[in-house]
């Protein structure tokens, strides 16, 4: 067998300091390479980047702000971008390394390579360290400041209670239409909302106009003027009015509107409000809309009784006629005003749509017409003899039935202020009573809470054994409530676990409490 020799790497000397190496185009060794040449030249090790301390966005030149998480890739690109020397070199790689929170420094490791001779490429590795800047951005700025908002939306509906803004103020809550507003103001028949760029106001403007039929006006204040530069400052004012008609509203209208909604009667119920106004004749179960378009274009559609005239009616028989249509049902009901229980035999018998949800002994509410004071053109034109002596709208539930159960469940509310006129006593009360004929509506109609979030309250429902007990359908029951009872309840499984999160502190606390 023949010997073969390994064949042997030829090594020369390094021209500066005589090492010996393997051949390479520089003749020098690596160590001499990187004494005489700094791949890292004309990139900075130090760095500034702005932070805004109220919003926690961080700012990228010239003028965006942005949101970035602590070691994110946001954030990452955000410091190289601050880097000016990065675009003569090859990034391979970039990280982050550990810092004390607190220390407002930042530390990123990176991996660079060039071309420093001919065939020849070093590759280094070195740290940048930034500081992070407090700096207030504009948006903050102007909510510091007074007179910051540069757009308004001015909300109004011309109606003597405030359930529809109580719905509406759900909607936004469960969208998150309300993120860009700077304050938002209660104020008489409607709410404020400043913004502080006029596409905020108009984004706002389209929300309202896609949940409730609305019409709006658009008028601009002019603030200042530079004559060198042709600009001006404008503040905009957005004022939305939303149709005067409610859920279980009684409507007329023309006979003419009413042919070309389908040849519908001319006096109407509301069932739903929505994008449209949803209504049915009562007498033959007709379904129709009402658009914004239509209802603006026809002003006499006026709503002739609204919910504080509703009467409360005894139901002594009700006789199904037949005809059905969804949940409505048509029938022959035949009611006894409550106050004349007991005192004599006056009876009125009333086609309703309500014939498969009440039954004998129950209460319904309903608008009493030969008792009703209407000032109105278009009712007081109609026929005589289409004119129902009662239009039943619900049914009833005893007072005293629903004050005995306490709800597990709540709702969110925006915040807002008052203004400079403060509620008096009577707007409170008021006010508190609208509020829980809202919440009776959620209780009853589960297509309304199917647009809004409904959260439960622990308070109630971590209340010690003995004191009450939790039924199956979503209600706190008193042990004393041995009557039976259907009033309507939020079921459990609809109700939402409220996220609530802690601060770092009360968390390191909780930490502590633990160990």
């Amino acid at each position: 067998m023949d010997f073969v020799p390994e064949p042997r790497q030829q090594l020369i000397l390094c021209c500066e300091c005589g090492t010996a190496i393997p051949p390479n185009p520089a003749n020098m060794c690596v160590n001499c390479v990187r004494s005489l040449v700094d791949v890292t030249e004309g990139i900075p090790k130090q760095a500034t980047i702005h932070w805004c301390k109220n919003c926690e966005r961080y700012l990228q030149p010239p003028a965006t702000w942005m949101v970035c998480d602590l070691e994110s890739r946001e954030l990452l690109a955000l410091c190289l971008k601050k880097l000016k020397g990065l675009t003569k070199v090859r990034l391979i790689d970039a990280g982050f390394l550990w810092t004390e929170p607190h220390s407002r420094r930042i530390k990123v490791k990176l991996t660079i390579q060039k071309e420093v001779f001919a065939a020849t490429i070093l590759q280094q590795t070195f740290e940048v360290e930034y500081v992070v800047a407090s700096m207030m951005c504009p948006d903050c700025t102007r909510v510091m400041a007074q007179n910051t908002w540069k757009a308004k939306v001015q909300v109004r509906q011309k109606v003597d209670h405030q359930r529809t803004f109580f719905y509406l103020e759900q909607l936004i809550l469960k969208h998150s239409a309300h993120n860009e507003t700077i304050n938002i103001i209660e104020v008489k028949g409607g709410l404020d909302f400043h913004f502080a760029q006029r596409a905020h106001a108009i984004k706002m403007v389209d929300f309202l106009g896609s949940m409730v039929p609305t019409r709006s006006k658009t008028s601009e204040q002019l603030i200042s003027s530079d004559i060198h530069s042709s600009t001006s400052n404008y503040k905009f004012t957005y004022a939305v009015e939303i149709i005067p008609i409610c859920r279980d509203d009684l409507v007329v209208m023309p006979k003419k509107t009413a042919n070309a909604l389908g040849h519908i009667s001319p006096l109407v119920l509301s069932t739903r409000i929505g994008n449209t106004i949803h209504i049915i004749d009562f007498k033959t179960l007709q379904l129709s809309e009402i658009s914004g378009i239509t209802y603006w274009r026809n002003e006499d559609i006026t709503p002739v009784c609204t919910m504080r005239d509703l009467k409360k009616f005894y139901v002594v028989d009700v006789e199904l006629l037949g005809p059905r249509v969804g949940k409505y049902a048509l029938a022959d009901i035949t009611v006894q005003r409550l106050g004349d229980v007991g005192k004599n035999d006056d009876v009125i018998i009333v086609r309703s749509h309500l014939g498969n949800v009440l039954n004998f002994g129950d209460l319904a509410l309903g608008y009493d017409l030969l008792t009703a004071n209407i000032n109105c053109d278009t009712f007081e034109s109609l026929n005589p003899d289409d004119i129902p002596s009662v239009v039943l709208v619900k049914k009833g539930y005893a007072e005293r039935r629903r004050k005995r159960k306490q709800r597990n469940w709540r709702l969110k509310a925006l915040n807002k202020d008052e203004g400079d006129m403060v509620p008096k006593k009577q707007e409170l009360q008021k006010r508190t009573t609208d509020f829980e004929a809202f919440l009776r509506d959620l209780e009853e109609d589960p297509e309304l809470r199917q647009g809004i979030n409904l959260y439960k309250d622990t308070s109630i429902i971590e209340r010690p054994s003995g004191s009450a007990a939790v039924a199956t359908d979503g209600m706190i029951e008193d042990e004393d409530d041995e009557d039976g009872d259907d009033a309507p309840e939020v079921p459990l499984e609809e109700l939402l676990n409220d996220l609530k999160l802690a601060s770092s502190d009360e968390a390191d606390d909780e930490d502590m409490a633990m160990d």
